[in-house]
């Protein structure tokens, strides 16, 4: 007799053992440790500041920001090395950035315990959206052209604030983007130093040498703390749609759209739940809630073999919980570097990505439909709390739908 009273949860299991130590070692390489700390550099930097100028927003205290900067960081990259191990493919979990974009607008008039209850509710949401299945059915049935466009609006200000760096401050960006070129030239030389990483070390020696650091440094240790949530029927009515739609379908999306392009078979209801568990303790810490990044994933995928970028995943999380743990020191340092630096090294680290993004939503079907996702995107139209990439997405699947029906069937992601 069937027992017919199990509940098959549509989770996505690992197709290959854990990759233990050895395998590890043996995987790992120089272009792979590059990529990683780019991967983190580009988190420490311009999406921390995010969450400083939110959490300024609601005059939160120092140790409320430092908690929050700890658990985003030291929680997220435990879940990037567990994942990553697990399923031996880039996994890169951090925060959505959006998403704590929309937090800061509403610490005006929110106060933090009700925000932290809508941190609550948002990753029960996300954590049963997972568990139905959901979101992986949903996943597959957008064209993956119209995702990709999407994404291209996201990644676009990274190659825009490359070159506005360039003129704005050539002392800096011109030795970092010269140094790029000149690793990414097939010698010898670039399979000894990574192109990517050869810009790290140029623009530092760039930026001591010229205007020097912005700021003091600070040391010290993170002193994470426990806060507890309230909840308000109106934080929760401002908040826990937004974040959840920010999480499940536009950063999630971008992290999924990005891996397949690389080659990964993403296990998209898994990664769903996974976020919404992490962000249950991440918010007891004062932490937005979890996702699996688009732009850290571009970085973790930007060169390398399929089978090995994994090493880069591991790396990176194991850095972010030492910024985690470290985080008033080494987040002043990064936030201390001009914002030259910061632009040039996302701009050339994100190229090839950007390239594929455009390749992927243009060179095949829907592309009318992309078209219209990749404006609405990168004009960043908000509606309802809202951010662009999610409407850039609705937008050009409904024109596709009306105007481009023949295109639909063969262009799934």
């Amino acid at each position: 007799m069937t027992d017919t009273s199990r509940v098959v949860l549509p989770l996505e299991r690992p197709r290959r053992g854990p990759a233990g130590w050895r395998a590890f070692r043996r995987d790992v390489g120089g272009g792979y440790a590059a990529n990683a700390i780019i991967a983190l550099v580009f988190s420490a930097t311009g999406p921390l500041a995010v969450i400083l100028a939110s959490g300024s927003a609601g005059d939160l205290s120092p140790q409320q920001l430092s908690s929050w900067v700890f658990a985003v960081f030291a929680l997220n990259g435990l879940l990037t090395v567990v994942a990553s191990l697990a399923f031996r493919m880039p996994l890169g979990f951090f925060w959505t950035i959006p998403g704590t974009v929309v937090v800061g607008k509403s610490l005006s008039h929110v106060p933090w315990s009700d925000v932290l209850g809508a941190f609550v509710v948002t990753a029960l949401l996300v954590l049963l959206l997972g568990l139905t299945g959901w979101v992986g059915r949903v996943m597959r049935l957008l064209p993956l052209p119209i995702v990709m466009a999407m994404v291209a609006g996201v990644f676009l200000r990274f190659g825009l604030d490359l070159v506005g760096s360039i003129q704005d401050t050539p002392w800096v960006a011109l030795p970092m983007v010269l140094t790029f070129v000149a690793l990414s030239i097939p010698s010898g030389f670039s399979r000894v130093m990574p192109p990517v990483l050869g810009t790290l070390v140029v623009g530092v020696a760039a930026v001591l040498f010229t205007d020097g650091l912005q700021a003091p440094i600070t040391l010290g240790l993170a002193d994470p703390m426990l806060q507890t949530p309230t909840f308000s029927l109106a934080a929760l009515t401002e908040l826990v749609v937004p974040l959840a739609i920010t999480v499940v379908i536009v950063q999630n999306g971008q992290g999924t759209a990005v891996l397949r392009a690389a080659g990964h078979d993403v296990p998209v209801n898994t990664a769903t739940v996974l976020c919404g568990l992490w962000s249950l303790p991440a918010a007891a810490l004062g932490a937005v809630t979890s996702c699996l990044t688009g732009p850290t994933n571009a970085l973790l995928t930007s060169s390398g073999e399929k089978e090995r970028q994994y090493t880069a995943a591991v790396l990176c999380g194991s850095l972010a919980v030492i910024v985690g743990v470290l985080a008033p020191t080494l987040t002043s340092f990064m936030l201390a570097m001009p914002t030259a630096w910061i632009a040039v090294l996302g701009g050339v680290a994100m190229l090839k990505s950007l390239q594929g993004a455009f390749v992927a939503a243009f060179s095949g079907t829907c592309t009318l439909g992309a078209l219209v996702a990749f404006l609405v995107t990168v004009a960043d139209l908000t509606v309802l709390n809202i951010g662009g990439a999610f409407w850039g997405v609705v937008t050009g699947y409904l024109i596709s739908r009306v105007l481009e029906p023949a295109d639909l069937g063969g262009s799934r992601g």
